[in-house]
């Protein structure tokens, strides 16, 4: 998992609330084996008209969201079913952050397993910053993992939480996996210590 640390990126703003997994990516293409590949499936049903052109209203289409590696969005953010796939299509498609006034406690917990970090503000900080990626072009925000910050050239500062251990692991960049494999010297002592199995 590629740590994440501080991440200074171009916003781009999703004004919606209670964004469910199904509309994150579609269930008819959780059909690969691997995290890889499913960013081009994000917000299909939104991105992509019934002919499979471009949606033209749809925000993240809008050339000034180009490249947006922090996405900005409502409330509830990840609700519905509990497919990983979610935030493997967000990190896919280039996002490193997404900055929401709340998210489902699975899709959140997904996320940063995943190296994906999930950043709670108030309802009042995030329209402000949503305004701010409306208003201007090539709009970006810093988001610093070290000290728990979102800052921009404007002016905004906030913190937000995040539970220790959580943080510890996106700022060493370990998964589930990574922390297993981080204990592999305690790991072999035991077992060279565990009695053998009698047959």
């Amino acid at each position: 998992m590629i740590p994440f640390r501080i991440h200074s990126g171009r916003v781009a703003l999703l004004d919606r609330a209670n964004v469910d997994t199904d509309q994150i990516v579609p269930k008819q293409f959780l059909k690969r084996i691997e995290r890889t590949g499913f960013g081009a499936f994000l917000f299909h049903d939104w991105r992509y008209l019934p002919d499979g052109e471009p949606n033209p209203s749809f925000s993240l289409n809008h050339p000034r969201y180009r490249g947006a590696s922090i996405l900005v969005t409502g409330k509830n953010f990840g609700c519905g079913s509990s497919r990983e796939h979610a935030p493997w299509a967000l990190v896919d498609f280039g996002f490193r952050a997404i900055i929401a006034p709340s998210f489902a406690d699975i899709f959140a917990n997904n996320c940063l397993k995943n190296g994906l970090l999930p950043v709670v503000l108030g309802d009042t900080q995030v329209a402000k910053l949503g305004a701010r990626a409306r208003e201007n072009e090539d709009y970006e925000v810093t988001v610093n993992l070290e000290e728990c910050t979102v800052t921009d050239s404007q002016g905004f500062s906030s913190v937000f939480a995040i539970e220790e251990f959580q943080r510890q692991c996106l700022l060493d960049g370990l998964d589930d996996i990574g922390l297993t494999l981080h204990l592999e010297a305690e790991i072999a002592a035991y077992e060279i210590k565990r009695p053998a199995w009698i047959r």
